[in-house]
């Protein structure tokens, strides 16, 4: 089942009561808290729901998501999630979700704000007149018509603000490492490396997520490869352009003006730049609308209802496998490779080195959503909390080998399937998964046809054993008296011996298991 359950929000940081309202019409409970708790008090407070909303106020750090065991989901009603340990929520396969068009229009509206004011120095001209004077000729600006704007990131923020600067007359250039220079253009942007855009510029804005590869990436360095007297604009991160760097450009001369949203510390601590006559100072406002915050309420609680119905996993950034899951065409093909992992498992705990091989259109582009629901097979009996958003960060922790690859097309063949192969050091298995009529089926063992192919349900008995000690007499006597026995599958004889399967209504127990007599058996409960 992919849906998760949520039963129990806790909005924190003022989301908008929109988001309440959504979620309890569609029958979650939600709390709307208006306390800033301390983390200790968080946990305290967090006990009772699967489920938090946060803006950026509230940090969920893993020591909370440790310590909250309920917790499922956590959503954060807005873009960036770096008040989120998101690395940690999934090693425990909570869902870590944000709005990510939420805050769009609204970022770049602010974006074109500041432009605007740093080339007619509004807040100064403003302060000024209010302070009794009237100096026009400390205020001389200058046009943005023919002017060139350098964005870096062209997401939706950094191409929604170019267009609305390209009706001022602006030519707008960028970069964006995973956006093509197609892409780019079909926006009417100009996409070029950050090294030929520096000195281009007459204006620099950033538009992308503070991670490693952006932090300080206007610094002294790329400072001097601009134009003198360029103007930046940062209302994505504080920490995006190096703070330091840009109070020398700016007593310089070499930056003409900056407008700043965001800062490394929130409120910042850096009063020399706050301060300095050349700098714009807003206190962190770019998403602050009430069109952005409704929309952001609205939409984060929304995408709770669709993950807690399994319907749609727009939103979520940390289980690339629940988005894929969540067509209906691939919930038995999911369910095919965790039942063929738990068959393995089951002969050979954590020591097989598997390769899943997949064939069939509809399986080509789903490796990810696989590989996480093998993952979850194969390490059902280490721990009941793996599920489809954790088992692939857990597997590779514990050294589990798991490969998903697609087998080559042989002419003539129509069907899709899922084809385990396994090995340890004591045996090889190879198993064949299907779905007939949006059934999982197993289809056979070591390339021996079962039959009646397989379904997975119940308790699973598997075992190698000789034709001539025919299934009845052993192990099916032995199995009448632990329970009813619901269906017997056999492969055909091979070197020998045949496979043998069979479902019961209860669990096998160890003790009817050891009277079988064989050294390949493994019993599996679905």
């Amino acid at each position: 089942n992919m849906s998760v359950k949520i039963t129990n929000v806790l909005l924190l940081d003022n989301v908008d009561p929109s988001a309440k309202k959504v979620l309890e019409e569609n029958g979650i409970k939600a709390t709307l808290s208006k306390e800033k708790f301390t983390p200790d008090a968080l946990i305290k407070e967090l006990q009772q729901y699967d489920g938090v909303v946060v803006r950026s106020a509230t940090k969920i750090t893993s020591e909370i998501i440790e310590n909250c065991p309920k917790l499922s989901i956590i959503g954060r009603a807005g873009t960036g999630v770096d008040n989120v340990d998101v690395k940690f929520a999934t090693k425990k396969g909570v869902i870590v979700m944000n709005t990510p068009g939420g805050n769009t229009l609204s970022a770049a509206e602010h974006t074109c704000t500041l432009v605007c004011c740093l080339a007619r120095n509004v807040p100064a001209a403003d302060a000024s007149v209010k302070a009794g004077k009237w100096d026009r000729k400390a205020f001389m600006g200058h046009e943005l018509f023919g002017k060139t704007l350098g964005i870096v990131g062209l997401g939706r923020i950094g191409r929604e603000a170019a267009t609305r600067m390209q009706s001022f007359g602006m030519t707008t250039i960028g970069f964006d490492p995973i956006v093509s220079k197609e892409e780019a253009a079909k926006s009417n942007i100009e996409w070029m490396t950050l090294d030929e855009m520096w000195p281009l510029c007459d204006y620099i804005t950033v538009h992308t997520p503070l991670i490693p590869q952006t932090k300080g990436l206007l610094n002294d360095t790329s400072f001097a490869k601009c134009k003198k007297g360029v103007r930046v604009i940062n209302c994505a991160r504080g920490g995006i352009i190096d703070e330091e760097a840009l109070l020398r450009a700016l007593e310089s001369g070499q930056c003409g003006g900056a407008g700043l949203d965001v800062y490394v510390e929130e409120p910042p601590t850096n009063i020399a730049l706050v301060r300095h006559p050349k700098v714009i100072s807003c206190p962190h406002l770019g998403a602050s609308t009430t069109e952005a915050q409704t929309r952001c309420g609205r939409e984060i609680a929304e995408q709770f209802v669709n993950v807690s119905k399994g319907t749609d996993f727009f939103g979520v950034l940390n289980a690339p496998a629940l988005s894929q899951a969540a067509s209906t065409d691939m919930k038995p093909w999911i369910s095919v490779a965790t039942n063929l992992g738990k068959v393995v498992q089951a002969f050979m705990k954590n020591t097989a080195v598997t390769t899943l091989y997949t064939q069939g259109a509809n399986l080509s582009k789903s490796g990810k959503c696989l590989e996480a629901a093998l993952c979850a097979g194969l390490l059902c009996s280490n721990s009941s909390s793996v599920n489809l958003i954790n088992a692939a960060s857990i597997s590779s922790d514990l050294g589990v080998n798991v490969t998903v690859k697609q087998d080559e097309v042989k002419p003539g063949s129509k069907h899709s399937y899922c084809r385990l192969e396994a090995k340890c050091e004591t045996m090889t298995l190879s198993l064949l998964g299907m779905v007939f009529e949006h059934t999982p089926l197993l289809v056979s063992i070591n390339n021996q046809p079962l039959s009646p192919a397989l379904q997975f349900n119940d308790n699973l008995l598997i075992y190698k054993g000789e034709p001539s000690s025919l299934p009845n007499t052993i192990a099916i006597g032995v199995l009448s008296q632990s329970g009813e026995v619901k269906s017997l599958s056999s492969t055909s004889v091979q070197g020998g011996s045949r496979w043998f399967a069979i479902t019961t209504a209860q669990a096998v127990s160890k003790d009817a298991i050891s009277k079988i007599y064989s050294e390949n058996v493994a019993s599996i409960s679905f």
